[in-house]
């Protein structure tokens, strides 16, 4: 049985969250044996680990005081793991060394975005660049994201490795009229509106005050504007709504939202390979997205998603009031996007990819 302990920041609201919860629940239980750390706290999906039988481990209880950096080391120590499995950035600053340190035998990064915290910092590129030194493999889940470790960190090209993101096609996909409605009815949407979906955490990254203002002209009586997820930006987006934007804050039943849309909107700054678009692709919900790199990757423009170049409001505005008035594109867009999730993103056949790498990684000199 090979021993495996993902290490991740947190387990609140996010795509690094999702695409573990994935990959986990799709293992092979009888030739691999996963549980979850999580450095502070809980969190929503804490409780979708544990129903799957995967036990969760909360190495402190906030970001501060640190209290991870002293039982992070016990229990590597307890559970001798064959492989520590990094998400995120304070596990891969933090975690990868202490793992390092305490001698385990593979450590696996998994790389999810380009992020500007990252990017435009030297300093953090430094810190990154020195930890990665330490990995066995580092995932990339886009081709932007293994260029960056490639060109930018000049991590050796055996070390790393595309990985995308996947999604559960047997959880998420097309909801029929019944559903719809049902769907509709839980979030007290009107059964008869054209509902615009935003999901995901309401930060700066995510850019939903452009959405507010692209759909404020169609917003009426039958459109209304959904936005699901929490975060720092949510007063400052409360305050900028009309009567016909309303918020839901973090749900934990992902699929119902989908099932409740008409049109999924992603206008971030940018992106790894973001889940959300990638969950509406499959739920059979058209997607309008930034054409920013790691949507550029899953999504051409016409064919299975609409884009818009990041931050220019007036054209997600003209392709909001296309979507509106168009049901067949709608359905044109949304049958190829499914197709190509099924044939792409399958989070049973890249959970497959995963535990092949874990079995050649294991069994090659340390």
């Amino acid at each position: 049985m090979v021993r495996i302990l993902h290490v991740i920041d947190s387990l609140d609201l996010g795509g690094a969250q999702t695409a573990l919860l994935n990959l986990v629940k799709y293992a092979d239980r009888a030739r691999f044996h996963h549980e979850i750390a999580s450095m502070h706290g809980d969190g929503m999906f804490a409780a979708a680990f544990q129903a799957l039988g995967v036990p969760v481990h909360s190495l402190s209880a906030h970001r501060w005081p640190p209290g991870y950096l002293a039982h992070l080391p016990g229990l590597l120590r307890r559970g001798k793991f064959d492989v520590v499995h990094c998400h995120l950035f304070a596990s891969n600053w933090i975690a990868k060394p202490l793992a390092a340190l305490l001698g385990a035998r593979c450590i696996y990064h998994h790389d999810q975005c380009n992020d500007a915290f990252r990017t435009g910092s030297p300093a953090a590129i430094f810190v990154d660049t020195l930890t990665n030194q330490l990995s066995t493999r580092i995932l990339a889940v886009s081709r932007s994201v293994e260029e960056f470790n490639l060109r930018i960190e000049g991590i050796s090209p055996e070390k790393v490795t595309y990985l995308p993101n996947s999604v559960d096609l047997a959880e998420f996909r097309p909801a029929d009229e019944s559903a719809r409605r049902a769907a509709k009815e839980k979030f007290g949407l009107p059964a008869a509106a054209f509902v615009i979906g935003g999901v995901g955490r309401l930060t700066p990254q995510k850019n939903f005050g452009l959405l507010l203002d692209a759909a404020q002209p169609i917003l009426e009586r039958r459109t209304v504007l959904a936005l699901f997820g929490d975060g720092p930006e949510e007063a400052v987006l409360r305050r900028r709504a009309g009567e016909q934007v309303r918020f839901f804050g973090a749900v934990t039943d992902r699929a119902s939202i989908y099932a409740a849309l008409d049109v999924m909107v992603l206008p971030s700054r940018f992106e790894g390979l973001p889940m959300t678009v990638l969950e509406a692709m499959a739920g059979g919900v058209p997607v309008l997205a930034s054409a920013v790199d790691g949507v550029r990757e899953i999504a051409t423009d016409g064919e299975n998603a609409l884009l818009a170049p990041s931050e220019n409001g007036n054209l997600f505005r003209v392709a909001l009031a296309r979507l509106r008035a168009d049901a067949a594109l709608r359905m044109r867009l949304a049958a190829a996007a499914r197709a190509l999730a099924e044939s792409r993103f399958d989070a049973r056949k890249l959970a497959a990819q995963l535990e092949h790498w874990y079995l050649h990684d294991l069994a090659s000199p340390r």
